[in-house]
């Protein structure tokens, strides 16, 4: 079974295919054989026993009505001698026919020695009918014929020829017997062998089955695990290795699909842009060690203040962050911003060369509006950048938003210095 355990998926189907064709044309063969050889026995049976009975039998209606029933009647001058010469002759002609049939079919060494017999009395007698038959053409009285000898001789041929009836029904019913004991071993043989034959396919169809069953099994783990790592990759690709937020390649993707269906639902959309307070300054002071901690410090915030499905979070470079939001109406939007630099200076880590406190903080440009189809993909992000500029320009550790999306800069409408 080493060759099965070889084979592909693809490979051991159409094995078990062709295994299975195999095994009903061999059923299909074997049963054909056998029919084939029980139908010689039919045929040995009835064409072989019944048919040479028959004509034995018309043989002794030949010989009754045909030969002596014409007799009786020629010696009581029943019929004319045309009559009595085509009778005659008539039934002649048809023993001899029927007696050669029969002498045709199969006959044994001990059937041959009575058959002989019987073919020599049936001369006898026929030349003892040919006899009369001469003298009816001859014109010659039928009526001095002996009815007794003609009763001796019909008798006697009568006898003969039933006891070779009787053998060959004796035959036949041994015939039959055999017949039976040989169809019965051939049932059982077939039974037999069909058994084994099934078994033998069950078997292996078997083994192939828990063959493919094992490889749809390595499959699918492999296709689970394939789907685990190509998940990783996918992550990997879209995420932030340090933070772990989403990256600026993953914000490309979401951020023309969130747009879009805002456009067609008409709903609210927020654009955040968030930047850390003097990072560089923190990082010279720090080291970068720190300033890595301090990225993922932000990056919790933001996790843990946007919990939302439809809130997502990236890192678009260095310290700066952008958060993008559906369904968030302006004062919510600006709730969560206050809620951002609350949480980003409430972690408390130190900042000594930061102007806008003795705390790390962040400045974050807001823009939040009702999505139509005039807007441009693009004045989300430049707004969201200006906000961020004027909250920058207006002391830091604050947010400013907006829900002006016109291309023309224009003042902010909430600018809020975090307390």
């Amino acid at each position: 079974m080493q060759f099965i355990e070889a084979l592909k998926l693809r490979s051991k189907l159409l094995f078990l295919f062709l295994l299975i064709t195999m095994g009903l044309i061999s059923v299909g063969i074997l049963g054909t054989t056998y029919v084939n050889a029980m139908k010689k026995y039919i045929d040995a049976l009835y064409f072989g026993s019944l048919v040479p009975v028959t004509e034995l039998n018309e043989i002794l209606q030949k010989y009754h009505n045909g030969l002596a029933d014409t007799v009786y009647k020629a010696s009581r001058k029943e019929m004319s001698s045309s009559e009595i010469v085509f009778n005659l002759e008539d039934a002649l002609r048809d023993i001899d026919k029927k007696w050669k049939s029969y002498m045709s079919h199969f006959k044994t060494e001990d059937e041959m020695e009575y058959v002989e017999y019987t073919n020599m009395e049936i001369k006898s007698t026929n030349r003892y009918f040919r006899q009369i038959l001469y003298a009816a053409k001859n014109g010659k009285d039928l009526q001095k014929i002996s009815i007794n000898t003609l009763e001796d001789r019909v008798e006697y041929i009568h006898t003969v020829l039933q006891k070779l009836i009787n053998y060959e029904v004796n035959v036949a019913n041994y015939e039959r017997k055999k017949f039976l004991i040989t169809y019965n071993s051939m049932l059982l043989h077939i039974g037999i062998i069909l058994s084994i034959i099934i078994v033998g396919v069950l078997l292996i169809l078997l083994y192939v089955f828990k063959s493919i069953q094992k490889d749809q099994t390595q499959l699918e783990i492999s296709a689970k695990k394939l789907k685990r790592a190509n998940k990783k990759l996918e992550n990997a690709s879209y995420t932030d290795s340090l933070t772990g937020l989403h990256n600026r390649r993953y914000f490309n993707f979401i951020y023309e699909r969130e747009l879009k269906r805002a456009k067609r639902n008409r709903t609210y959309i927020t654009f955040m842009m968030l930047d850390i307070d003097y990072f560089k300054q923190y990082n010279d002071t720090y080291g970068h060690v720190e300033g890595d901690y301090a990225l993922k410090s932000v990056s919790k915030v933001l996790q843990e203040t946007l919990r939302r499905p439809s809130d997502y979070v990236f890192r678009l470079g260095g310290e700066e962050f952008g958060v993008l939001m559906s369904e968030t109406d302006e004062s919510s939007s600006a709730k969560l911003a206050r809620e951002i630099c609350d949480a980003v200076r409430g972690r408390e880590l130190k900042h000594e060369n930061s102007k806008a406190g003795e705390f790390i903080t962040i400045s974050i440009g807001v823009v939040c509006c009702v999505a139509d189809d005039a807007l441009d993909e693009k004045i989300l992000i430049s707004r969201a950048d200006e906000m961020l500029y004027e909250a920058k320009e207006s002391g830091r550790d604050r947010y400013i938003i907006t829900s002006n999306v016109s291309a023309a800069t224009t003042k902010p409408i909430h600018n809020e210095k975090i307390a």
